[in-house]
């Protein structure tokens, strides 16, 4: 079953939302549910102690990824 909600954003958050949704191809639903997947696998990690590196692949620089 879907469900309907409204969400308000400030300019400067729907200005990202939609250069974010341009960028990747997608619609503001499909964004929102990717972010909202990730977000959720992200957490759960945590959850069980587990830490979140954000890698760059050019060189052996790694930087953890805070969740407040």
């Amino acid at each position: 079953m879907k469900r309907t909600m409204t969400l308000n954003l400030t300019d400067a958050e729907m200005a990202v939302l939609e250069a974010m949704c341009d960028e990747k191809g997608l619609s503001k639903t499909a964004l929102v549910r990717q972010a909202l997947r990730l977000y959720k696998s992200v957490d759960e990690r945590m959850a069980r102690g587990e830490k979140v590196f954000i890698e760059n692949a050019g060189k052996t620089e790694k930087t953890e990824l805070m969740v407040l």
